[in-house]
């Protein structure tokens, strides 16, 4: 008959998480990894920086469209609510492609609010409530922004070889905001509902 052991009491386990931590910084924001994917330094920092511009627009407009999405009001209430929540959820997909692309390229992501809200290009909005119009209209400009940085960035990095970066930004990123403002734009004609 096999004997059965008993662990000896003398290493107390403790299952308490360690919080209130200090680390070290192991990378500055503002620094470069390398990172063996066959593009030159001045490359990969170029290219992030831009991304990350990007990236804290595109940041400021997954908030604007939750934004109005809470804020939303009158006859197309339910359709508008159920849009903007889609639209920023589409945002936050493109959030996180930008992030890691940066990432792979050895340069540090835009991850915290309050440095997007630092880096945006894109106007604050009141804090309070907005006509709707008004808010719609602010996301048909904030999307303007990011697209047009976009498509800059699209044919630099076509220059550069990052054909990474440009498959990202003409598959995704790209095709996504233009249709968004599709149907943004499209809440923004006035067409009599009930008559021709």
């Amino acid at each position: 008959m096999a004997k059965t052991r008993r662990r000896s009491n003398s290493r107390k386990s403790d299952s308490q998480p360690l919080i209130h931590q200090d680390g070290i910084v192991v990378q500055e924001f503002d620094a470069l990894r390398e990172l063996p994917i066959a593009l030159d330094a001045d490359v990969r920092r170029e290219i992030a920086d831009g991304l990350n511009s990007i990236l804290a627009d595109t940041s400021i407009l997954a908030s604007l469209y939750k934004k109005t999405h809470w804020l939303v009001r009158g006859a197309t209430f339910y359709q508008l609510h159920l849009l903007m929540d889609k639209h920023a959820g589409e945002q936050l997909g493109l959030i996180d492609e930008v992030g890691e692309r940066i990432q792979t390229l050895g340069a540090i992501a835009v991850g915290d609010p309050r440095h997007a809200a630092e880096l945006t290009t894109i106007p604050r909005p009141p804090d309070g409530a907005e006509e709707v119009p008004a808010m719609l209209s602010r996301l048909l400009e904030a999307h303007e922004t990011i697209i047009g940085k976009a498509r800059e960035l699209a044919g630099r990095a076509d220059e550069l070889e990052d054909h990474a970066t440009n498959d990202l930004l003409a598959s995704a990123l790209l095709p996504t905001n233009e249709l968004q403002v599709w149907f943004v734009a499209e809440h923004l004609v006035e067409t009599p509902l009930v008559r021709a």
